[in-house]
């Protein structure tokens, strides 16, 4: 195994230690409703393994592999009369290690959310948000050259792009696990690092919106609409996304205006298993001229905590 192979594997087992570590006793599920607290906090951390290795002389045919990906999500939400105080880190990271290929990322993303709200009605707020978005690890777009040999390009990396967006406006949520927010006002930063033009495979000229020699973008004038929904939709079953529209006025058209579209059903097997199908569905004029889609699905550990009963 290649050190940056190693490099990326620590990465990886890093994360799930850590997350582990920050989950407490393993319970499988633990729900210890605090009347008395004005925080609601609520922390979801999901590991899966998966690994095959065949003998030399092994018939059926196979590769050698082993793949982990961890999920971590904390969520704490403060409430004191009409002010609000909610904050989010959800982090994801996976990878396979395919004989004869090396390390491939499987999934990545570092979200961070942190909203300050005031009430103005039962369903409205006004509000002002920042939140980051990035990765852990190097992306790489694989092709085979003239000789039928695949080559790795690289298309990403840790803050390479990240996008920072600070939002202003309002918030109506009807209900405990729907919201929407509208910002008419939202200013945002691109930034990628060590851009030096080793992100040609993306663009030449300016990956991801920023030109090359430069590191940031600032985009001032902008509007952003998120909404969220998560919620327990049957016995053992969650439903989760997340939708992201971005829209820089100065560049206002149809296919320069973001989309994101985040999805993921859980299902509880049992007090530890759990079983995930999701993906991601990603329109961004200045990564790609197309639709974006990944998806994931997972079998594997699951732990919870929250001090709260949710909403039935």
């Amino acid at each position: 195994m290649k050190k940056d192979d190693v490099a990326r594997l620590s990465l990886s087992l890093t994360l799930a230690i850590f997350c582990f570590l920050l989950s407490g006793p393993v319970v499988g599920q633990i729900v210890k409703p605090d009347s008395l607290s004005p925080w609601k906090k609520k922390l979801i951390f999901n590991a899966n393994v998966n690994q095959a290795s065949f003998s030399s002389n092994w018939k059926a045919g196979g590769v050698n592999s082993i793949g982990l990906n961890a999920a971590f999500n904390y969520k704490a939400g403060y409430k004191n009369g009409r002010s609000t105080w909610d904050n989010e880190i959800d982090l994801l990271h996976g990878f396979v290690k395919n004989a004869g290929q090396g390390y491939r990322k499987t999934v990545d993303r570092i979200f961070v959310d942190t909203k300050y709200g005031y009430s103005i009605s039962k369903n409205w707020d006004v509000f002002t948000s920042l939140n980051f978005q990035s990765q852990f690890a190097p992306g790489y777009k694989y092709d085979k050259d003239a000789a039928g040999l695949e080559q790795a390009s690289l298309i990403s990396d840790f803050l390479a792009p990240a996008f920072a967006t600070s939002a202003w406006g309002v918030e109506y949520h009807p209900a405990p696990y729907f919201k929407v927010r509208i910002s008419p006002f939202a200013p945002r930063v691109t930034i990628v690092r060590h851009n030096d033009g080793r992100f040609v495979a993306v663009d030449s000229v300016a990956p991801y919106g920023v030109e090359v020699g430069e590191t940031t973008r600032f985009e001032w004038l902008a509007f952003q609409l998120q909404a969220e929904f998560d919620k327990e939709i049957a016995t053992n079953i969650n439903f989760k996304w997340r939708y992201l529209m971005f829209a820089n006025y100065e560049t206002l058209k149809m296919k320069t205006i973001d989309h994101r579209l985040d999805l993921m059903f859980n299902a509880k097997v049992n007090r530890f298993i759990t079983v995930g199908l999701g993906g991601i569905l990603l329109y961004d004029f200045d990564q790609d001229s197309g639709a974006q889609v990944s998806q994931l699905f997972n079998f594997g550990f699951a732990y919870t905590f929250q001090n709260y009963m949710d909403p039935k």
